[in-house]
């Protein structure tokens, strides 16, 4: 008999040989007990094969951003298949129980690190990322000045001194995670090794932070987070301060990172990186909650949904505006209140996420016929939607 289910405690130690088989790592006898001790059965979903484990995926309870409001987001990791039983169809049916897992759960969104991007575009996930990484030789490193009367002081990784800081520069971009103390603790900081510098400002303030490695004469940059020019220029000068160490700097950045223009010699390897995908996983509840820009007219908007992995989506949903750029009230139509189809514009539930996550716009999205519907109702959605960089500075 097959079944999917979560999986019981007992069948954690096999859940974690599947995961070392399929992504090639091996865990010493420590961690594997850490690991143990820290997985939740209850968010680990198998296919089981004659009671036995044959394919898995987690579901990770996260928050992120998206035009500045925190929406609930399933993360989906550790997906793999023993490989006797692949080409089956099983993880095809763990994605689609774990839609609606996720749905039952409030998590109107669902992000992942595909293997194959082509694979997860199947069952709705689009991607959303692309990052900048940066290979910079010392020689090149930034000739900023630090402003009078600031500082750079090493501190030990204390979570309760940079989140705050994290969250300010998170929140700025669509699809960062919120940090809760165990992420900080057991995934970013026990993770890597390195140090961390705070940066404080000429009036006292904490406006930045970098989290880096020196090792074998490289730089590595795990994390820059600085929340404006001053802090970034500080935070780049300490950096360039440890020229007689290193030869390279190793950073990654934003897609819209600006330094190359701000540095005297801007070529250096720079490195343009597709990063995870993210879906929509409750088309009504996203846009519920989604913050939309200011409006100066309050006509509707009418968008046609397809989903074939989620029939709750499917569909025809009105959005009326309040023209103050707060969030729209959202009905899903039935098919006797349906308005003339000149007045719709239609989708996948890949591009809407593309669209709204702000990783495409209206305007390109139509152009390559994924978004059908006249210019005007492109338009007028385009000007709807706010527009933020898309990025991830984590994995999972």
């Amino acid at each position: 008999m097959n079944e999917i289910r979560t999986l019981h405690q007992e069948e954690i130690s096999e859940s974690m040989a599947l995961s070392q088989f399929a992504f090639q790592y091996k865990l010493s006898a420590e961690e594997q007990a850490e690991r143990d001790r820290l997985a939740d059965p209850k968010k680990i979903w198998g296919y089981f094969v004659e009671e036995k484990l044959a394919a898995k995926l987690h579901i990770h309870d996260f928050h992120t951003w998206v035009n500045g409001q925190r929406f609930a987001m399933g993360g989906i990791a550790g997906v793999a298949t023993w490989p006797e039983y692949r080409r089956n169809g099983m993880v095809a049916k763990l994605l689609i129980q774990a839609l609606k897992v996720m749905k039952e759960q409030g998590q109107t969104l669902s992000f992942l690190a595909p293997f194959k991007f082509e694979f997860y575009r199947k069952y709705g996930w689009e991607a959303y990322i692309d990052y900048l990484k940066y290979e910079i030789p010392a020689d090149k490193l930034p000739r900023f000045q630090a402003s009078e009367g600031s500082s750079v002081i090493r501190v030990t990784k204390d979570m309760e001194l940079i989140n705050p800081i994290y969250e300010k520069y998170a929140g700025q971009f669509n699809g960062m995670l919120e940090r809760d103390a165990e992420w900080w603790n057991t995934k970013h900081f026990k993770q890597k090794d390195g140090t961390v510098a705070l940066y404080v400002n000429a009036q006292g303030e904490h406006t930045g932070y970098v989290f880096y490695q020196v090792k074998d004469s490289t730089a590595t940059i795990h994390e820059m987070v600085f929340l404006n020019e001053d802090a970034r220029r500080g935070l780049w000068k300490f950096i360039a301060d440890h020229d007689s160490m290193i030869t390279k700097v190793e950073i990654k950045a934003p897609s819209d990172d600006q330094l190359p223009f701000l540095v005297h010699d801007p070529k250096f390897k720079q490195e343009k990186i597709t990063y995870f995908s993210a879906r929509i996983v409750d088309v009504e509840a996203f846009l519920a909650e989604y913050v939309f820009e200011t409006r100066t007219e309050a006509d509707p908007v009418y968008l046609r949904i397809s989903d074939p992995h989620a029939d709750w989506n499917d569909g025809v949903y009105c959005l009326n505006f309040t023209g103050s750029g707060e969030k729209a009230h959202v009905t899903k139509l039935a098919e006797r209140e349906l308005p003339a189809e000149e007045l719709i514009l239609s989708c996948s539930i890949q591009t809407l996420t593309a669209l709204f996550m702000g990783y495409q716009e209206a305007g390109f999205l139509a152009r390559i016929e994924r978004l059908q519907g006249s210019q005007e109702l492109v338009s007028r959605l385009e000007a709807a939607i706010g527009r933020r960089t898309t990025y991830l500075a984590d994995f999972f």
